[in-house]
């Protein structure tokens, strides 16, 4: 029997080496991305590229926007943070924190999951390297996994179990770095960047470009995007 399951892919290096996670477990991938409403596109078009790299079933673009409420650096007209230190990134929630977004993400996945039959969500949340967002902590995780249960059909009629995987949540940036190497994932087809140029170039001083240089540092891995410019 096809074990099937959910991808939430943002395009970024998490989120891509959660993917090829999942497909190293056997997984027919199902992949979610979202076009709601953020600062640039660079990252769903990286999204297709990756999805298409790593063989997934099926890659879906979800179209709302959260600029509707604003309340973020990625939706809103706020500059985004640039050149922080180390210690001030994984001080407090940053103001580049969409508000519920992940709840958002999950609950599509969810739903994507009925419809597929898919008994796994795979979501590249990490509660180490993660710049302070509440919703990418395993209290959340775990929360919406009891929600699931609750929220669907499946799990009314039968207590069928959707599960919220989050493989790379203790694992640091270089430790996803060294995954995504040892899976064989092209890194140079990632984005990470809060606020690229025009060209969609990654800005390099931002929160998620300098959480992104210190892994591959720590990895004593060459980022190829970076070479790639």
């Amino acid at each position: 029997m096809t074990r099937r399951a959910i991808c939430l892919l943002s395009g970024g290096l998490d989120s891509t080496t959660c993917l090829a996670i999942a497909r190293s477990e056997g997984y027919e991938c199902y992949c979610l991305s979202f076009d709601y409403g953020q600062r640039h596109k660079a990252e769903l078009e990286s999204a297709a590229r990756v999805a298409r790299s790593l063989g997934a079933k099926e890659h879906r673009i979800v179209e709302f926007n959260l600029r509707l409420f604003g309340g973020s650096a990625l939706t809103d007209s706020v500059e985004v943070p640039k050149d922080r230190a180390e210690e001030e990134i994984s001080n407090g929630i940053p103001i580049t924190y969409v508000p519920a977004r992940n709840t958002i993400f999950l609950s599509f996945a969810l739903a994507y999951a009925e419809v597929t039959g898919a008994e796994n969500i795979f979501i590249g949340v990490n509660a180490i390297d993660y710049s302070g967002y509440p919703d990418c902590r395993p209290e959340f995780i775990r929360a919406f996994e009891d929600l699931a249960i609750l929220a669907t059909k499946a799990g009314v009629e039968s207590g069928a179990k959707i599960s919220i995987r989050a493989p790379l949540m203790r694992m640091a940036k270089a430790d996803i770095v060294r995954k995504a190497a040892e899976l064989g994932v092209d890194m140079a087809l990632t984005f990470s960047c809060y606020d690229p140029d025009s060209q969609s170039r990654p800005c390099g001083r931002c929160d998620a470009c300098i959480l992104r240089r210190k892994g591959f540092q720590e990895a004593a891995i060459a980022d190829p995007l970076l070479v790639a410019y």
